[in-house]
Order: C-alpha cells, then structure tokens, then sequence
C-alpha cells in the first residue's frame, strides 16, 4: 500500500511537470461518463434496496421462534447463534459500511469491505435460510429466502462495480506511470553540445599594385644593353 501510494504521488508530480512544460492543450468534451460516474449512478439504487433488505431480514429473525424448530437441541443451538451473528451484522456493521459507500461511491477500500461483509452476511444467512426450511415454518423461509436473494443480487452488482472501479484506476495509473518514465527518460538524456558559430572578422590585407618603371630614351641600348659609338674617319 505505501509503494503503491507512493507512485501515485510521483506520478501525480510528473502529471503536474508536464502540465507545467507541455503547451495547454483543451480536450474534446464528449457526453460519455467516465467508468467511476457510472459506477457511482448504478451502485446508489442497490444500497437503498440492501438497507430495506437488512430491516425486514431483522424484523423476521426477531419474529423466529427457532426453538420450536422439529430438531435437535444441537441444531436449535446453531441456528440460534446463526440468527444471533446475522442480527449484530445488520444492526451494527452493515449500516456504517452501507452509509460509507453512499458519501464516497469511488472509495475501493469502503465497496470492497462492504463487498466482503456481504459475502460472509450471504453465507451465514443461506446457512440459516437452509435450516429453517428444513426444520422451521415454512413462513420462516420464505421470508429469509426473499431477503437473502436481495442481498445476494446487491453482492454481485457491487463485485461488477468494483470491477469497473479497478479497470478506470488501473488505466489512469497506467497512464501516470508512462507520464513518470517519459519525464525520467528526458531527464536522464545527455543534453546536445552547444553549436559554435565562427565569426572571421579580420579583414584581408590589401595587395600594393607595382608599377612598371618606364626605360630611359636616348641612353644605353635597351636591347644590347652596352653603348654605341660613332666611327671614325
């Protein structure tokens, strides 16, 4: 529970990493409810049908004369103490569970203990329904019979509602996970070396033009290059 809870921690601060470093994006709206809204909706009419269905069943028990049932001393005594174990229930568990349900129709933890205390209610109270049919009145089983199938028809609607619960969490916790090992994959990559620009500011030196000297006239021969003199007479 603590390792579980401690991923939904993280994965709810990675939620709001990424809330913080993604663009804002607005979904769809669509008209479809989500699993939980549904779930809640459809669990509401059967907790009001348990808790009429636990009234009446301790109104009947309260009417057994199991006593007088045609057995035995033993028997007598176990259904009694069966009778004794159904009555505390309805009376003094089930209707904090019932009431904890109907404030908070997502909790897992409140569906799934009201959901175990129906299956143990279910139990002992077929238990009792058997023996009464096979030694009480017959009233007396027919009125356990019609309760007991009350509850019997809530414990399966709640088991489908805890089911649906668990699915919608277990995706949205999936989703998170994903969200958590994205923002640790990003962290941990190695971040791209920073490009260089190079700026060549320098100018190129410019070139000196070399002019071409002119060759004298009328001295030594620019093609001999030695001096001609005048013959003689």
């Amino acid at each position: 529970m603590i390792l579980a809870t401690s991923i939904i921690f993280a994965a709810l601060a990675a939620e709001s990493a990424l809330a913080q470093t993604s663009p804002v994006t607005t979904a769809p709206a669509t008209n479809e409810s989500s699993p939980r809204s549904v779930s809640m909706v459809s669990i509401l009419p059967d907790l009001d049908k348990l808790q009429a269905a636990a009234s009446q069943t301790n109104l009947d028990l309260g009417r057994m004369r199991i006593e007088k049932w045609k057995t035995d001393s033993e028997s007598k005594r176990a259904a009694q103490d069966s009778a004794d174990s159904v009555q505390r229930n309805l009376t003094s568990a089930l209707p904090g569970m019932i009431d904890s349900v109907r404030s908070a129709p997502q909790d897992l933890n409140a569906e799934f203990r009201l959901y175990r205390n129906l299956n143990a209610l279910y139990d002992v109270m077929g238990s009792l329904t058997e023996s009464a049919g096979a030694f009480g009145p017959k009233a007396d089983y027919e009125a356990l019979a019609q309760q007991l199938q009350v509850i019997d028809s809530v414990r399966r609607d709640l088991g489908d509602s805890l089911e649906r619960l668990t699915s919608s969490m277990q995706s949205e916790l999936n989703q998170l996970r994903t969200q958590v090992r994205t923002l640790q994959q990003a962290a941990a990559a190695p971040a791209p070396p920073p490009k260089k620009v190079i700026v060549d500011d320098t100018q190129p030196a410019q070139k000196t033009a070399h002019k071409k000297k002119p060759a004298p006239s009328g001295g030594p021969d620019s093609t001999t290059g030695t001096t001609q003199q005048a013959p003689k007479p």
